[in-house]
């Protein structure tokens, strides 16, 4: 079965997911951390990609971001993906492929899940016992939003600006957006859709996203839909 197209819509934010090859480590030291993140930096720029968070794990890294236009997206992971497997395999003497596969993406509906995206993305090194609270992990933009420092790779998105009117304000606010943690199941769902390529958000913005994309933006439901109870 051929696969769909990624979903890639200008204008609307997108999370994305890439993975090391058999769950391999992606980093080997500090400065390959460093490394992806100014490739990142530079190309978004290049591309017309807004960076609104970002988590990079020893295996895998997520991004929350919002392309310019159609082709913002593909092209500026496609150019993040050359160079830093170049950049890691000349550094440490390896050759071959670091990816497994193509990037995974979709976008997501702002105002129901982009901060819950945030909160999620900085608590993945929480959950995988890197560091016992989310600030005190240094590869991810959290630290940008708790005030701890300024990150020039962030655009904060404008939900999040909405969040206070002073900067204390929205630190605090998000602070304990993170703190409260995210629902076990909008975890999987944010997982789970960008995994699949499926669009995240609810009935009407799924179906007026259907209204501007040929292929399918939902997974449909497999067999035959139930039947009606009789007199309805």
């Amino acid at each position: 079965m051929a696969r769909l197209p990624r979903l890639s819509l200008p204008g609307y934010p997108h999370h994305v997911i890439q993975r090391g090859n058999n769950r391999q480590a992606i980093f080997s030291s500090p400065a390959d951390y460093q490394t992806l993140l100014d490739l990142i930096e530079e190309s978004a720029k290049k591309s017309g990609v807004a960076i609104h968070a970002y988590v990079l794990m020893v295996n895998h890294f997520h991004l929350l971001v919002t392309p310019e236009t159609a082709d913002s997206l593909p092209r500026m992971m496609q150019a993040v993906g050359r160079r830093y497997v170049r950049c890691f395999n000349d550094s440490h003497g390896r050759s071959g492929t670091l990816w497994e596969g193509r990037y995974r993406s979709t976008l997501i509906q702002a105002e129901t899940y982009l901060l819950a995206c945030m909160a999620y993305m900085d608590l993945n090194p929480v959950r995988a016992g890197l560091v016992s609270e989310a600030r005190d992990y240094p590869w991810s933009s959290h630290g940008h939003y708790a005030g701890l420092r300024n990150d020039k790779l962030v655009t904060p998105h404008p939900l999040f600006w909405g969040l206070g009117n002073t900067p204390f304000a929205r630190e605090a606010i998000y602070a304990d957006i993170v703190r409260a943690g995210v629902p076990a199941e909008q975890q999987a769902a944010l997982t789970e859709s960008t995994l699949g390529g499926w669009a995240l958000g609810d009935a009407a913005f799924v179906a007026e996203l259907q209204k501007r994309i040929e292929r399918r933006v939902v997974k449909t439901q497999v067999g035959r839909p139930p039947r009606k109870p009789a007199g309805i």
